[in-house]
């Protein structure tokens, strides 16, 4: 079984899954969400959030293939090119962060150590380029929603457990949207057991709940 990771850019983001492929969720302000999706493709405010983040600022994203087949991404990007980001009651990110926006494993292919690989490529990444850290806003109630559209909504956030899991911290508490923190050096020496865990979580979210145009809306007072 052969496996390689490769940066995310203009050919590579038609092998994400179709929901992630149509989702603006990160990319776009609340308002500016809605009427994308009133607009009928967000797909295409995707593709250029892509090109500006990588004409701007670099490398955004990771895709990792296995056998050929698209299996895993993650998307990270300083939050001044996140504006969701803004509308967390915990935000805003630190500014010598960079924000890890989703991580997702297809679910054929967890306990591989693709989480693993993934989130290791980021913080190398990273860290040639002079990044401190990352954060990531978690959602503390994943999995344990009262209702599905609930979860639908907040799909695009991976769980507060996963982040903690893999030696985040937390630095702003939150019954539901935890902002949370890791020096990129913790990143890079990351013990077996700890992988098993981060896999074990990504794996867990389900590619079925990101709909294509879906647009969540975050409040402040309370995902």
């Amino acid at each position: 079984m052969s496996r390689r990771v490769v940066n995310l850019t203009l050919d590579t983001l038609e092998d994400l899954p179709k929901g992630c492929r149509n989702c603006v969720f990160w990319e776009l302000d609340p308002v500016s969400g809605e009427r994308a999706c009133a607009a009928g493709d967000p797909g295409l405010e995707k593709e250029a959030w892509v090109s500006q983040t990588l004409l701007e600022w670099g490398s955004c994203g990771k895709i990792a293939y296995v056998d050929g087949m698209p299996a895993g991404f993650v998307l990270y990007a300083p939050p001044m090119y996140v504006p969701r980001g803004n509308a967390f009651p915990t935000s805003p990110v630190s500014p010598d962060a960079v924000q890890l926006m989703t991580a997702h494993v297809v679910a054929a292919f967890a306990g591989g150590g693709l989480g693993r690989v993934l989130i290791q490529s980021v913080a190398r990444d990273l860290t040639k380029r002079g990044i401190r850290a990352i954060e990531a806003f978690g959602d503390a109630k994943f999995g344990d929603h009262a209702e599905e559209e609930d979860a639908k909504q907040y799909s695009c956030l991976a769980p507060a457990e996963f982040f903690l899991a893999v030696g985040f911290k937390t630095v702003r508490p939150h019954p539901r949207f935890p902002r949370l923190r890791m020096e990129l050096r913790t990143a890079l020496s990351w013990k077996s057991d700890v992988e098993y865990a981060l896999e074990k979580l990504l794996g867990s979210m389900s590619p079925e709940l990101l709909r294509p145009g879906v647009r969540p809306a975050v409040r402040s007072t309370t995902n």
